[in-house]
């Protein structure tokens, strides 16, 4: 995910497979989410003055009235009604697919421009650098500060409505979500995410997969430095600080910089090997059958 420099969302996914753009388009028009919350279009109260919590009734009252607001669980009965909608509905806009194949032209300008956004702030390439853009982001922020970003959102609270799983202390307009910060603005949770209904396999089995794979290609060749699996011969256990055979910080980082330059340098001479073997094979399998026909 990143925001472009008119502050508006945007994404990139990578599919594995040959579909076509029409039906890309297809699927981009029909996909949509539904925001099932409590409506949160008008505010019943301001940051200056919130709600305020009451001990002894446990939770959160009117501070004129004294009157508990609508529990998490009452807001949410309102939308077993006939006539509920949804609070909000995202769709995806306009889409741009295009094809990525190995050794392509464009592939690696394709990689650069999608890890560009994912090692930079979502803000950082869209800052503004006007005052007519700042005072955009501005009145952005302010928006984004008082909008619920979850159900345990403090900001329920200026709705009326006491947050699921309640708690003392709460303070809208103050939520600590990835939401309501500047350099991650309207975005939360993981930034990169891959689809596991589709491969049915996880991060640590892609993990697995690859390092079978590198094995595959060594022959062997990171045996002494690759991880073995731990046996009843050995224990493990976390090293402190004060602990006289524990390596400075520097010299453990300088260690690990030097075994992955020496990874993959022995990654890229095998690789160099399998290639030629395979360039070799075809002449070979050739003279082989010429003798046998002679």
């Amino acid at each position: 995910m990143a925001i472009q420099r008119r502050l508006a969302p945007h994404a990139h996914f990578a599919i594995r497979g040959t579909l076509p753009r029409r039906l890309l388009k297809q699927v981009a028009a029909a996909t949509y989410h539904q925001v099932w919350w409590p409506t949160f279009d008008q505010p019943k109260y301001t940051v200056d003055r919130p709600p305020v919590w009451d001990t002894e009734q446990g939770a959160y009252v009117d501070p004129r009235t004294k009157q508990p607001l609508r529990s998490w669980g009452e807001a949410l009965d309102d939308l077993e009604e006939a006539d509920a909608e949804p609070a909000y509905v995202a769709r995806l806009g306009r889409i741009d697919a295009r094809g990525i194949e190995a050794g392509d032209k464009d592939t690696e300008r394709a990689i650069r421009y999608v890890t560009k956004y994912v090692t930079k702030d979502l803000t950082e390439h869209a800052a503004p650098q006007s005052d007519p853009q700042r005072a955009h982001f501005d009145r952005l922020h302010a928006e984004l500060a008082t909008l619920p970003c979850s159900p345990t959102c403090a900001n329920w609270l200026l709705y009326a409505i006491q947050p699921d799983g309640v708690k003392p202390g709460l303070t809208p307009g103050r939520c600590s979500g990835k939401v309501h910060q500047r350099n991650t603005l309207g975005f939360t949770g993981r930034r990169v995410l891959i689809s596991r209904q589709w491969s049915g396999k996880t991060l640590a089995d892609h993990r697995t997969d690859n390092r079978a794979w590198i094995r595959t290609i060594l022959g062997g060749g990171l045996t002494d430095t690759e991880e073995q699996p731990a046996d009843d011969r050995y224990s493990f256990e976390l090293a402190r600080p004060d602990d006289p055979d524990l390596p400075p910080l520097e010299h453990r980082i300088l260690r690990a910089v030097s075994a992955r330059i020496r990874w993959r340098a022995d990654l890229h001479r095998a690789k160099q090997r399998l290639s030629a073997t395979r360039e070799a094979t075809p002449a070979t399998a050739s003279h082989e059958r010429a003798e046998q026909n002679a």
